[in-house]
């Protein structure tokens, strides 16, 4: 069986055992579904559509051509894995590096873990199902695409408790910052337009850091994004109001 042949037996693999049609597929690459079973039919990928299949089927090209099952990418920790990482900040930040496509020699070349201690953060990730840690230097993260951090999880409460503040006194002045405090009174179909609104930026965010992961990194510099709505009034105003009739 020639090399083509097999890449498009173990894609088509990969699709039944995860449930997941041409349309689906085609759709997350942007691209219509006769092109998809046309491709898969012939054989015939570029080689930027074939890193574009691995990449949204969250595998490497040899995962495709031995036809070996990637595990399940986590879209999130679970509690007890982010509670791990809130205890040690250092292992908190090697996530989050990893996550967002560091290399191990840009990690060491731009914070002060010496060999030992990076082996000793990563094995400890390996443990804790984060990363497939081979030594001494093969690390791949096992996140998906989309991953997201607990909504009200312990990483949550530890950003609340220890970033957020110092975020926010930041002066936001620098190229590319940008910041707005909005308040308005909203009816419920302008509220729900505004959630889909931040929704799609966000989406938006994620995708761009995604794409410019591929950049060396002295073309990117960290950026953080703070969105949110709800319904809220400061509380020296509501002490104000006038008591509501019985």
């Amino acid at each position: 069986m020639s090399a083509g042949q097999t890449l498009v037996r173990n894609i088509r693999s990969v699709l039944r055992q995860r449930g997941m049609t041409y349309r689906q597929l085609a759709d997350q690459l942007g691209l219509s579904e006769p092109t998809i079973k046309r491709d898969l039919s012939r054989g015939d990928f570029s080689l930027g559509r074939l890193d574009r299949i691995c990449e949204v089927l969250e595998l490497t090209l040899s995962d495709l051509v031995d036809g070996s099952q990637a595990p399940a990418a986590l879209h999130e920790l679970s509690e007890s894995q982010e509670r791990a990482l809130v205890r040690d900040p250092q292992l908190l930040l090697m996530t989050y590096l990893l996550v967002n496509d560091w290399k191990l020699a840009e990690i060491s070349a731009t914070y002060e873990f010496d060999e030992a201690r990076l082996v000793s953060l990563l094995l400890r990730l390996d443990e804790l199902g984060i990363v497939d840690y081979r030594p001494p230097r093969r690390v791949k993260k096992l996140t998906a695409r989309n991953f997201a951090w607990r909504k009200d999880g312990p990483v949550h409460a530890f950003f609340l408790a220890h970033v957020a503040g110092e975020f926010l006194r930041g002066a936001f002045d620098g190229i590319g910052d940008e910041f707005r405090f909005l308040s308005g009174m909203l009816s419920m179909a302008s509220r729900t337009r505004m959630k889909t609104a931040l929704i799609r930026l966000a989406q938006e965010f994620d995708e761009l850091a995604r794409q410019d992961a591929r950049l060396p990194l002295r073309e990117r510099d960290g950026f953080s994004l703070m969105v949110g709505l709800r319904q809220w009034e400061f509380s020296e105003f509501t002490r104000l109001r006038r008591a509501r009739k019985p």
